[in-house]
């Protein structure tokens, strides 16, 4: 019997150790929660949305909540409700502790469509036995904190049945490319690149076929069949493409490796990296973009840009007969005037006093041109306001109040406000606030008498004219290529290095609500001059690129030798000819072109070794919130500085050399030498002058 009852605690501590090695922990922070999320006000809400690898299972997973309240709060009168995927599961009083720990079990059923986790989190919260004092009082708030976790569970055989076309994006970081890739390589980057980083917020690599490391198992695969290595095209079993026809195909496995790892363990309620020495079986996944001939291959890529048929592509391979990328035509088809659903907004039922807030998200790309001004309205209903009391509808642009009204006893909220271009930026945060008081601080019976929501639906922004300027910026990238045809031009020499810059610029002419900029690709060599005046133009150029020289209207012209200084010390140069061959850099700038059409030319610099970064870093730098409406030149160097300008015909910080005489070039080069000779000289002459005059005066005393 004792025999018995020890194999069954052994059998039982082997189970646990077998569940304890197939759970992964996964923070806020991961999933792109970089900061604690602070929840203001007595009654607040906060909502988070984390979407589930296939590789994972729900059942038996583990949401652990750590939160910190205000110690100003009265915890035995203070509460803390979750709700997952719209169904209470925890509701309690706040305890005593500083931070506080919540751990829920989850299950199948708190997961939405597309395997989302929707959690919400709602706090009421008390200072004062006066409710009415709390209302505006700034102690109150909660923070949950950006170490809460996910403990999820491995699928025992790494999650591959749950694995298909259409939700592997979502885990993969990485593509791998052909060593000296066709303009097709390319574009299957760019376009693979752009539908990575809209499933992701961390970074994607590129990486050429041979240079792939080890530790990467999951990644997507370009190339025509003939152009794949025979190791990997082995894996592609079933299906075959035959002439004429596209490929997509998804190759899982499972490998035993060998490895340390580190792993974050909760120790004493807080996350700690952990390194151990452990062997596990690992999931490999390698999405295969290919065709029978390079027809088909460019149709494989075609479907990239559609995310229809990713989306509906529920096995592990794809045959493609015929691919194109036409979208559904919208009523509005210039995206001049856009609701706030399709920004993400949604219609929620706000109740209480004091503050209830809204917020909502828009960038300048969203339109299909940069707003000069843009007009903000909504729409929506509240409860009628009785006699003494006080409300108000408050709208806030990126922190700053921007319109105020009162509420009355209608009921029907209908106000707008118009912007200009300085109070919006590229990239813009929208709240809307119903502010409300009851008659005589009545507030403990007020409590359920207001509401009040927004429609989404009616609400809109409305943009009603373009921004126009004599010069392009980078302000208005990348909506200036909205219009029109672009072509995106290469340097042979340099393609390689292009690819992960290509994916970045691919995913901004489509990071909005209706992406459907589908730019055709080429090389500059033989390019056809009247193709610059007739298209928008995005040139990935060598510096001895002979193209160059037909961008007559750049702020920068590449066929002479230029120094740039920055405007607030001219002494020293940020960019130069003379160095740029030794020290990595990247170079862009936007302009019109000769008949009006928008163009960027980006230039990367220095060892072939850090040319991909100097592209990379520059195609990612133009995109970021600018603080300035005229920059059309930016230079990012090897440690990721970047440096704005405004060149144009009257600017100082922008030198030519090569049209200075050698007398003129010696002469701002050792200017200051010179004036410290002379100036020793004069000096010297004047103390021998002085010892003469000295000594004569001596000889006539004597």
């Amino acid at each position: 019997m004792n025999k018995f009852f020890t194999l069954l605690a052994l059998v039982f501590l082997l189970s646990k150790a077998s569940l304890a090695q197939t759970q992964t922990i996964v923070s806020f922070a991961s999933f792109g929660q970089e900061e604690d999320e602070a929840i203001y006000g007595m009654s607040g809400a906060s909502l988070f949305y984390f979407k589930i690898p296939p590789q994972n299972q729900i059942n038996g997973s583990k949401l652990v909540l750590r939160f910190e309240p205000s110690q100003a709060l009265i915890k035995e009168n203070s509460f803390i409700n979750v709700i997952i995927n719209d169904k209470p599961v925890y509701s309690s009083r706040l305890s005593k502790d500083s931070i506080q720990t919540l751990v829920l079990n989850l299950s199948k059923e708190d997961l939405s469509p597309g395997r989302f986790l929707k959690i919400q989190v709602k706090t009421l919260l008390t200072i004062t036995d006066d409710i009415c004092k709390d209302l505006d009082n700034p102690a109150m708030w909660l923070k949950v904190k950006k170490d809460s976790y996910l403990s999820l569970v491995k699928d025992a055989k790494g999650g591959l049945d749950n694995v298909n076309i259409s939700n592997c994006f979502d885990t993969k970081r990485a593509i791998v490319y052909p060593a000296e890739p066709s303009l097709n390589d390319l574009k299957a980057v760019a376009w693979a690149y752009a539908r990575l980083k809209k499933a992701t917020n961390k970074p994607i690599f590129v990486f050429e076929q041979g240079k792939v490391p080890d530790s990467v198992k999951n990644y997507i695969m370009v190339g025509n069949m003939g152009s794949l290595p025979e190791d990997k095209k082995s894996l592609i079993r079933e299906v075959s493409a035959q002439s004429g026809e596209g490929l997509l195909y998804l190759s899982k496995s499972m490998t035993t490796v060998t490895d340390t790892i580190t792993e974050k363990v909760n120790q004493k309620g807080k996350l700690v990296d952990v390194k151990r020495v452990a062997s596990e079986n690992v999931a490999g996944e390698i999405l295969f973009v290919t065709g029978g001939d390079e027809e088909g291959y460019l149709k494989a890529v075609t479907t990239l840009g559609n995310v229809n048929i990713l989306n509906s592509s529920f096995g592990n391979y794809l045959i493609i007969n015929h691919a194109e990328n036409t979208f559904i035509k919208t009523i509005d088809e210039n995206r001049s005037k856009i609701t706030l659903k399709q920004v993400g907004g949604s219609s929620d039922f706000l109740s209480g006093v004091g503050s209830l807030k809204n917020a909502y998200t828009f960038k300048n790309s969203d339109f299909s041109f940069t707003p000069k001004e843009v007009e903000i309205r909504f729409i929506g209903n509240y409860s009628g306001l009785n006699p003494g009391d006080r409300g108000y509808f408050n709208i806030y642009l990126n922190g700053l109040l921007i319109s105020s009204e009162k509420l009355d006893a209608s009921g029907k909220l209908n106000t707008s406000v118009t912007i200009n271009r300085y109070q919006h930026h590229k990239y813009n945060r929208l709240e809307s606030e119903f502010r409300f008081f009851p008659a005589n601080g009545q507030c403990k019976n007020s409590f359920i008498n207001f509401f009040g929501e927004v429609d989404v639906d009616k609400s809109y922004l409305e943009s009603k004219n373009p921004f126009i300027s004599s010069a392009l910026s980078f302000y208005q990238y990348p909506e200036a290529f909205n219009l029109g045809t672009t072509k995106i031009v290469v340097s042979k020499s340099i393609a390689k290095f292009t690819a992960g810059a290509l994916g970045e610029i691919i995913y901004e002419l489509n990071n909005n609500i209706n992406p459907n900029n589908f730019p055709e690709f080429a090389y500059s060599e033989g390019f056809p001059e009247g193709d610059l005046k007739k298209n928008n133009i995005i040139a990935l150029l060598a510096k001895e690129d002979p193209m160059l020289k037909q961008f007559k209207s750049a702020p920068i012209q590449f066929d002479q030798k230029f120094t740039l200084y920055n405007a607030d010390n001219r002494s020293t140069p940020v960019y130069s000819v003379a160095q740029s061959d030794s020290v990595s850099s990247g170079l862009a700038q936007i302009f019109y072109g000769t008949s009006n059409n928008a163009t960027l030319v980006l230039v990367a610099t220095g060892p072939d070794a850090h040319k991909s970064d100097a592209f990379l870093n520059v195609s990612k730098s133009i995109t970021e919130q600018l603080s300035t409406l005229s920059s059309n030149v930016c230079v990012t160097d090897v440690n990721s500085n970047k440096y704005l300008f405004n060149i144009n015909k009257s600017s100082d910080n922008l030198e030519y050399t090569e049209t200075k005489s050698p007398l003129t070039q010696f002469w701002e080069k050792y200017n200051l030498y010179i004036l410290l000779g002379i100036l020793l000289l004069i000096l010297l002459s004047f103390l021998y002058v002085r010892s003469r005059v000295q000594r004569s005066q001596e000889l006539y005393n004597d």
